[in-house]
């Protein structure tokens, strides 16, 4: 039985009504993976997911949390409504009329759907890294740089104002910075090419994600289900775009680290990898192989909810109700 085809306005619609949706429950958990996956060996200001969650409330605040997620907010609806509406028009062009979609072709539907979202994910994953990882390197400066009556004393207390900073002087108020300082700087220095570093390590993530997650959902959302039903009910959307997003997620977190590494470099720190094979190379001699599964947990945690929402909003059909409205509104007046 072909699949039916859903109009791509609609498609654009659930996509990003969807991502926004998904990002504004779990970004937390999205930051808290960001710093993990960037702490070295001997370096460690996070012992785990709890304790990077309750440092970063204790010294950034509760909107510390969100620090990067407005850069997501404003391209996770086109990068969402990417990645859904190519999938969809891969396995709708892939499919001949009457028949099912081999799991050969929907590996191909899910590799060109992850090719095609990192013309958004690059700059946006750049944009976001570099605000979220900018409390993790700022906090231990800030302690060092506080002065201390009684030798040997312990810091216990740090000012909120002074922890939220980005650059750091002696008893000063630092300009905070912004996605929009941090891009302008990009390309005034490297030009369009900095906004897309690690593009490389991004399609390497994104299209093996893409390749496990689409046809893994589509057999999951399928399972014991009625073929008289045109529309999967929310329920199985939801809990198969979470077993699929989380199982992807995790298959492709040593990936993950490395376009995290890559993305966050130069960045208060004195790394320096030239490319995908010695970043690989570097992380496993200096941090051994479990660095490569950094954030994994996070990572999973993050993707299962913000898949599953995206997956039940785009089966509700949320796009085609707007659509409907607006064309009845227009017939009506």
């Amino acid at each position: 039985m072909a699949e039916k085809q859903i109009s791509l306005p609609a498609k654009l619609i659930n996509g990003g009504a969807a991502g926004i949706i998904g990002v504004t429950c779990v970004f937390p958990i999205d930051l808290v993976k960001t710093r993990l996956q960037n702490q070295r060996s001997g370096q460690q200001i996070y012992k785990n997911m709890l304790d990077c969650l309750i440092k970063t409330l204790r010294a950034e605040g509760y909107f510390g949390m969100y620090r990067g997620a407005a850069v997501n907010l404003t391209l996770v609806t086109p990068e969402k409504a990417i990645k859904l509406a190519a999938n969809d028009y891969f396995r709708h062009l892939l499919t001949k009329e009457g028949t099912v979609l081999s799991l050969s072709k929907e590996v191909m539907a899910g590799c060109g759907a992850g090719t095609c979202q990192v013309i958004i994910t690059t700059p946006m994953e750049m944009l976001k890294i570099q605000l979220q990882d900018a409390g993790r390197l700022v906090s231990p400066q800030l302690v060092s740089k506080i002065p201390c009556a009684v030798s040997g004393c312990k810091i216990v207390a740090v000012s909120p104002v002074l922890t939220r900073a980005y650059n750091v002087g002696p008893l000063t108020f630092p300009e905070r910075v912004s996605a929009t300082k941090i891009a302008a700087q990009i390309l005034h220095t490297q030009g369009i090419k900095g906004l897309y570093k690690g593009l490389g390590a991004t399609l390497l993530r994104d299209v093996p994600f893409s390749v496990i997650y689409f046809p893994l959902f589509a057999h999951l959302n399928r399972a014991e289900r009625d073929f008289t039903e045109e529309r999967a009910p929310f329920f199985r959307s939801f809990l198969a775009g979470c077993v699929a997003g989380s199982v992807a997620a995790v298959s492709v977190s040593p990936c993950d680290v490395i376009k995290t590494r890559l993305q966050s470099m130069g960045r208060g720190r004195n790394d320096n990898y030239n490319g995908i094979i010695d970043c690989a190379r570097k992380v496993w001699l200096q941090e051994g192989l479990s660095a490569f599964l950094k954030g994994a947990g996070c990572r999973a945690l993050v993707v299962a909810p913000l898949f599953g929402i995206a997956q039940g909003v785009y089966f509700i059909g949320l796009g085609e109700y707007i659509i409907e409205l607006c064309q009845y509104g227009r017939l009506s007046t």
